[in-house]
């Protein structure tokens, strides 16, 4: 392995980093979009039992608020049930977006390593072949060892950057799905919590 890191030359460094920045964000993501972390189930079902018995105190609320992203939205709105259904609406409408802000966090940097990978295992094969030609220059097409060392570095840095760009974009497309689904879901709670607490709809359908 350290051999063909080597016969790359120096721009395998840069896409080395960036496979280690995107595998990190890869596990990150994994474990931060878990559905039982962002979406708890139940959670409305659970809040609008409290405020039956009367048990959602501050203390409380805040543990909802920090327990999960979904939490967090919802507070929003129990903060506000006191007001119209409007004002709840918006107080939790508000809170979503910064939600969603944060489920897509480092999804633009796994995006942009899937796009310069690839540009960057170009940019090794343009450098390899000068390499090539310069060495062509030099000592003619007698010496094949020579000319081995810039076809070498050409194809390794372009076949590194696309292994890293590969599995790259695959992730970054999955993620930007799965925080979709979520973010979809998140609503769909919201919705019910707004319309169970102002008469709506039937506690039991929650």
């Amino acid at each position: 392995m350290f051999e063909l890191v080597k016969a790359g030359g120096w721009l395998m460094l840069p896409i080395i980093a960036c496979s280690v920045v995107a595998l990190a964000i890869i596990v990150e993501r994994f474990w931060s979009l878990q559905q039982r972390r962002v979406n708890p189930r139940q959670l409305v079902v659970q809040i609008w039992q409290m405020i039956q018995a009367g048990q959602l105190t501050e203390d409380r609320l805040r543990q909802v608020r920090d327990g999960s992203p979904l939490g967090r939205v919802l507070a929003a709105g129990l903060i506000n049930m006191g007001h119209t259904r409007d004002v709840m609406k918006e107080a939790i409408e508000e809170t979503g977006r910064h939600v969603a802000h944060d489920l897509e966090r480092f999804l633009n940097t796994l995006g942009t390593i899937a796009a310069i990978t690839p540009l960057l295992g170009l940019l090794g094969t343009v450098v390899g072949m000068i390499q090539v030609f310069s060495v062509i220059t030099d000592v003619g097409v007698g010496s094949p060892g020579e000319l081995a060392g810039g076809i070498s570095q050409a194809l390794i840095t372009t076949a590194a950057g696309i292994s890293v760009a590969v599995p790259s974009l695959i992730f970054h497309r999955y993620f930007r799905g799965r925080v979709d689904e979520l973010v979809l879901e998140m609503e769909m709670e919201s919705i019910k919590l707004v319309e169970v607490i102002h008469g709506e709809r039937e506690a039991a359908g929650a």
